[in-house]
């Protein structure tokens, strides 16, 4: 749960409410609830956080994660400023647990927190304080911490668990996602869904690799915030295989950008929008390492997908 008020302020708020739309006393709210989990993948040097709620924005809130150091996720009446300051004290080389200990050692309001913490290494702790609304808690073990409140039960944080270690062997962000659609699935924020979103960094994951940044997206308003994160998860998958191939391409490591735009093309196979541009930077690479007619091949079909880079590829030094 994310709570912007304090109590005075919501007292505020529920006269407000009584004076100007009296009829909506009547409904129920929806009890905003949140689920997070962050993780590891210390064989790929990936971190990041997936996290879904009934609140606002909530990727502006919750994820923070940082290459080559960890992940936090800071949510419960959240105190943002734990995320930079747990990056900062596991860049010095602070346990997951330490981290907490000092993130809390001065916190008036920290039974009403909730906190995961991983470090790059795949060490983590997770903290639920016990001013946080039911149910409320978390698990965690090598490479993840998994936490929530106001659930419909431990069951959520159980079944978030059990997808993330069952996902061993595929990209971070989607084992970060099977992880929350399960928590989902499992009743998660049953009362009340509104936004999720889903981060991964890893060095210079970035575009052309100037960031760290190798997947960020995020839904801050929809109907159906997980099947919209999904979606743009496939999108974000065939760009970050995309920005590896190019990436490498730039800095002349044929072979390795050739292998991930390979990959990048079959991917994009499901995503007609973006797939032209795909085909067309294949060619390019195709034709960097000597295969002149596949490179063909590709430029050919991305044309006849898009005509609009029949005059691009004409000007092109990178397809001479």
């Amino acid at each position: 749960m994310l709570r912007r008020n304090t109590p005075a302020a919501q007292a505020a708020l529920i006269c407000l409410s009584v004076w100007f739309a009296p009829a909506t006393l009547a409904a129920d709210p929806p009890d905003p609830a949140t689920f997070s989990i962050a993780a590891a993948d210390p064989d790929t040097g990936e971190v990041g956080v997936a996290v879904a709620s009934r609140f606002f924005a909530v990727g502006t809130v919750v994820p923070h994660a940082r290459a080559g150091v960890g992940a936090v996720a800071t949510q419960s009446f959240a105190n943002t400023g734990f995320g930079p300051r747990g990056l900062e004290l596991l860049e010095r080389g602070l346990e997951p647990e330490e981290v907490l200990g000092v993130l809390l050692r001065g916190d008036e309001e920290r039974g009403q927190r909730q906190v995961g913490v991983v470090a790059a290494s795949g060490k983590s702790a997770t903290y639920t304080g016990e001013g946080c609304i039911a149910w409320a808690g978390g698990r965690r073990g090598p490479n993840y911490a998994v936490q929530g409140n106001i659930l419909t039960a431990e069951e959520v944080v159980k079944a978030m668990e059990a997808a993330f270690l069952e996902s061993v062997g595929r990209p971070l962000a989607e084992r970060l996602y099977l992880a929350l659609a399960a928590g989902d699935a499992a009743g998660g924020d049953a009362r009340g869904r509104q936004s999720a979103a889903l981060l991964v960094v890893r060095e210079a994951g970035g575009y052309g690799g100037f960031t760290d940044r190798a997947v960020d997206i995020r839904v801050d308003d929809h109907e159906h915030p997980m099947q919209e994160l999904g979606r743009l998860l496939d999108l974000a998958l065939v760009n970050d295989f995309w920005n590896r191939g190019w990436t490498a391409y730039k800095e002349k490591r044929y072979t390795e950008a050739l292998a991930w735009q390979e990959r990048t093309a079959r991917l994009a196979e499901q995503q007609p929008g973006i797939l032209p541009e795909v085909l067309y930077d294949l060619a390019v690479i195709r034709k960097a390492n000597g295969q002149k007619e596949g490179a063909e091949r590709a430029l050919r079909r991305a044309i006849e997908l898009n005509p609009k880079l029949k005059e691009q590829a004409q000007n092109d030094p990178d397809l001479k």
